[in-house]
């Protein structure tokens, strides 16, 4: 770890601590700010090394998922070893780490699901798929980032690209793995599915628990292999929620209007049943944050679903452009980045009111990351689930780290 005060600026409040918590001369960062990597108790978090903001190459011998404890002087220490690693989920009690093993091909090769405790010890390997999925004619392959954990720890679930052996042939899917029971289904799949970003609602409810937010890209471009050509992403993407065993699809009440589209970030607000999205606008030119709640699907009709309930959270900060954002395991908590981004994005937490009325309130400025902002260095702020530290990634010293950053809580 690396004090740097040497972030702060004249702005900043009085009290605030950065640390760089990668120092090594090979690209670090965090993982994506909606994954969940965090022991409940805010003591520990998993990051990863020889990696980007969006991922890591799964044939590259030096990646490497590094458990970070924060109170014993923010000590990094490799959690996995296996090249291919991908997609780690911390269960909800802390005391295990979920991960995947990636050395799928587009028609052989083999994904395997394991796991480890937080320590290091009683390593093992729970599923491996060398074959078509059970009910499908499909392999796994083109393995998504992020995994998704449920709140009782019981169930996993991961997107990837369906191969079915044909010239020109496959598809988009979405993986529930059950760790008890340790089985693997296809619950959703389609040519729209190319950027899942699957987020398990975060209660303890038991129906609530079930439910995971899913993004879909109408009319993305994917070749033979499922590389994505082109994605769609404003225009085409609408949010929805699916219950984990493939009922229960609904929409998220966001963007397809003409005039608001989603960015492609969104997350449940704490445990609550509640999401926020953020939004680029045409009027006025905005990037603003919406919350809103699950509604009954009547056709991918976003903004204009029958019965949407919004709130604008953002309503009351100066000519919103916000891009990537968290919140803390209450809802009560919020980080974000703000633009304009070409001229070196600002770091911002507020505090959230009533759930569907309030805008977000008591904004406070940190820092900016001087990140060069370009997809590889997304800046991706998260908090601690407390609320009580905050995470960025930042190229500012000419190499991808990860940042925290702490004091701020009133």
């Amino acid at each position: 770890m690396k004090l740097r005060s040497d972030l702060l600026d004249e702005n900043s409040p009085e009290r605030l601590e950065v640390i760089q918590l990668t120092t090594e001369d090979v690209p670090s960062s965090h993982i994506y700010m909606e994954a969940q990597i965090f022991t409940p108790d805010s003591k520990r978090l998993v990051v990863h090394r020889s990696a980007h903001a969006h991922g890591s190459d799964k044939n590259d011998p030096e990646h490497r998922y590094l458990v970070c404890d924060i109170e014993n002087d923010c000590e990094l220490f490799p959690i996995t070893e296996e090249v291919g690693a991908t997609a780690p989920s911390v269960s909800p009690d802390g005391q295990l780490l979920y991960y995947f093993v990636n050395e799928t091909e587009p028609d052989s090769g083999t994904l395997t699901l394991k796991r480890v405790r937080l320590d290091g010890t009683e390593r093992e390997t729970l599923l491996v798929i060398d074959s078509n999925l059970p009910d499908t004619d499909y392999r796994p392959n083109r393995i998504y980032p992020l995994s998704t954990i449920s709140s009782d720890g019981n169930r996993l679930a991961l997107s990837c690209f369906l191969s079915d052996g044909s010239e020109g042939g496959g598809t988009f899917g979405l993986m529930v793995f059950d760790v008890v029971e340790v089985t693997v289904r296809v619950i959703l799949e389609g040519p729209s599915w190319c950027n899942v970003h699957p987020q398990y609602c975060r209660s303890t409810e038991s129906d609530a628990s079930r439910d995971i937010l899913i993004q879909e890209n109408h009319g993305n471009i994917a070749d033979a292999s499922g590389s994505v050509e082109k994605l769609v992403g404003g225009v085409g993407a609408d949010i929805h929620v699916i219950r984990d065993d493939g009922t229960g699809f609904r929409n998220m009440p966001w963007g397809r209007d003409g005039n608001e589209r989603c960015q492609g970030h969104q997350c449940w607000r704490g445990r609550s049943t509640w999401a926020i999205t953020s939004t680029g606008t045409r009027q006025p030119q905005e990037r603003q944050l919406i919350e809103g709640a699950v509604t009954n699907h009547d056709g991918h009709t976003g903004i204009q679903t029958a019965g949407a309930i919004r709130n604008d959270l953002s309503r009351d900060f100066e000519s919103p452009q916000f891009s990537h954002f968290a919140t803390d395991i209450e809802g009560r908590g919020f980080i974000t980045d703000a633009g304009p981004f070409d001229e070196g994005a600002r770091l911002f937490v507020a505090e959230f009111g009533e759930p569907g009325q309030d805008a977000l309130k008591n904004w406070q400025y940190l820092l900016s990351p001087r990140s060069s902002c370009g997809k590889q260095a997304h800046i991706h702020p998260f908090l601690s689930p407390d609320g009580k530290t905050g995470f960025f990634n930042s190229d500012e010293s000419g190499i991808l780290q990860a940042y925290m950053v702490r004091g701020f809580e009133k």
